[in-house]
Order: structure tokens, then sequence, then C-alpha cells
């Protein structure tokens, strides 16, 4: 194999493309000594910005509430990454694309979470883990159910 044959994997920028922080019911919401239901939701979106150059957004939104609709903080952030994808098999780079960066931008973006939240005046938010892989591979399903075929395993 040539040297431009070989695959090409490399990370040229990292940066919080965009971080919302939103307490509505301040200040009265911090007289609550409720425990809140924290839920998180993360999506991962892709986009060619040249050839073989790519943006990922690892969206994280966390929200904080108490009993049913009294909401104490919302926090979205989203961690971005350019990145340099070359002489991968078109099969694989939708996998390299939705697990491996969103691998590498994971704890920046759980960082910035936890900061945002702190900043907000609340306990940190610490994000656990996440299995990217596992992730994709459901989501692939669940496309492939909507379709009605059968799933690749």
């Amino acid at each position: 194999m040539s040297e431009n044959a070989q695959p090409v994997f490399s990370i040229e920028k990292l940066y919080v493309k965009d971080l919302s922080v939103e307490v509505p019911g301040a200040p009265q919401i911090y007289l609550e000594r409720e425990a809140p239901q924290v839920n998180v939701q993360l999506r991962t979106e892709g986009k060619s910005i040249d050839e073989g150059v790519y943006e990922i957004t690892l969206t994280v939104t966390v929200s904080a509430t108490i009993g049913e609709d009294r909401t104490l903080f919302l926090v979205e952030v989203a961690q971005a990454g350019i990145f340099q994808i070359r002489n991968v098999p078109e099969a694989d780079l939708e996998a390299v694309m939705m697990i491996g960066c969103p691998n590498i931008l994971f704890p920046y973006a759980r960082e910035a979470v936890s900061d945002a939240v702190t900043r907000a005046g609340f306990q940190p938010v610490l994000l656990s883990p996440v299995n990217f892989e596992a992730l994709y591979q459901s989501q692939r399903q669940q496309a492939a159910a909507q379709q009605g075929e059968t799933p690749i395993q």
C-alpha cells in the first residue's frame, strides 16, 4: 500500500460551539431543599466541511426538575470538533464519526456541563461514561426496525 492509502484520523480543533444555561425559577428555586430529578440527553451530528474534513458535534442536554413541572436548571452544551478522516472505507466512515469522535468530545462536554451547572449555583453534575458504540448500534437497530429491515449484527 502506498503512504497515501493509509487511513488518516486526526483532531484539527476542539471547541464549544454552543452553551446555554437557564435557571427559570431563580431566585426562589435556590431555597428548595428537595432532591431534583436529573435527565440527560445526548445527540451526535456529523457533516462534511471539506474533502476528508468533518465537523462532529456532540450535544448534551441536562435538565433538573422538582416534582412534575418545576425546572431547577437546563444546560445544553454543543461540544464540537473538526476531524480529518481520510482513506477510511465508506462503510466504516459513519462508525468513526458516530463512535470514535464522540468518545473524544465527551470528556470536554462533561467538563463544560459540570462547570456551567456549578456557575449557575448548583451542585456539579458529573455525567457517567457513555458507551457510544452501544448507542450507535442501538440507533442503527431502531432505524432498521422502522424501515422493516433486519439489522446487521
